[in-house]
């Protein structure tokens, strides 16, 4: 297994996958809060952070199944934030013996069809001309202002720099993901499952966010007030006291 982790804690472990543009650092503030009653394992995606960038056609899943039988556990919690929790969901789907439970922080879908604004936005970061406006960019907008106000802000930063810039040592961008979408079987997920999203998420994290709505219980969703797309960052002891009180439910 050539993933890079950390693995802090002892009890029943827990799983955290982190957002795009992102590494494992995305969970600097909650690891250390779960640690205390769970084996907490964080790691980094294949092309972020330390682990190695992709040779061929990504399988995130497969990956993730990889950190499993590493660590010989036959079924685990997953906390998943935006594409973390896209391939969480894919991995209960493909996998459902090998989840307990699924947290899932303001997600990506596999099957969600982004709006315009979403498409136009980063088509702009793509095209930008070096790194720094491609952090510029992508900082700027709307799923980003609290925490672009807040003390975590030149953590998200120098996230962004180094994975975005990683991203150019990529030998291909192209993925695979399992099909059906899971956007097609959400209804599968309902008894695992708890949703966690920021009040101040973009409008493409709260259309997914109702998808949610429709087949969870209303315990099981949770809104962060005064949070946008890293309130894992801003709001650690949030996240970390829903996620205990779903996990001991």
């Amino acid at each position: 297994m050539d993933l890079y982790y950390e693995v802090t804690g002892e009890g029943k472990p827990v799983i955290l996958l982190h957002s795009g543009g992102a590494d494992l650092r995305d969970w600097t503030f909650v690891a250390p809060i779960l640690a205390k009653h769970y084996q907490v394992i964080a790691f980094d995606g294949r092309g972020c952070g330390k682990s190695p960038s992709p040779t061929e056609t990504a399988n995130y899943v497969d990956d993730l199944l990889a950190v499993m039988d590493h660590f010989q556990l036959d079924e685990a919690t997953l906390v998943g934030h935006s594409i973390g929790g896209r391939i969480a969901m894919d991995f209960r789907l493909t996998y459902p013996q090998r989840v307990s439970k699924l947290v899932l922080i303001a997600p990506d879908v596999t099957g969600y069809i982004p709006s315009q604004p979403f498409t136009e936005w980063m088509q702009k970061i793509q095209a930008a001309p070096n790194v720094d406006r491609m952090v510029e960019l992508s900082l700027s907008a709307c799923p980003y202002r609290f925490v672009m106000a807040s003390p975590q802000k030149d953590l998200l930063v120098e996230m962004a720099k180094h994975n975005l810039a990683k991203m150019f040592e990529w030998a291909t961008w192209e993925s695979v993901w399992p099909q059906p979408p899971a956007i097609e079987r959400l209804k599968e997920l309902a008894n695992q499952a708890c949703f966690i999203i920021g009040k101040e998420d973009a409008l493409d994290a709260q259309r997914i966010a109702e998808y949610f709505k429709e087949v969870l219980p209303e315990r099981r969703f949770i809104e962060i007030t005064g949070a946008d797309h890293k309130p894992t960052l801003t709001h650690p002891e949030e996240i970390a006291r829903a996620i205990t009180e779903f996990l001991e439910d």
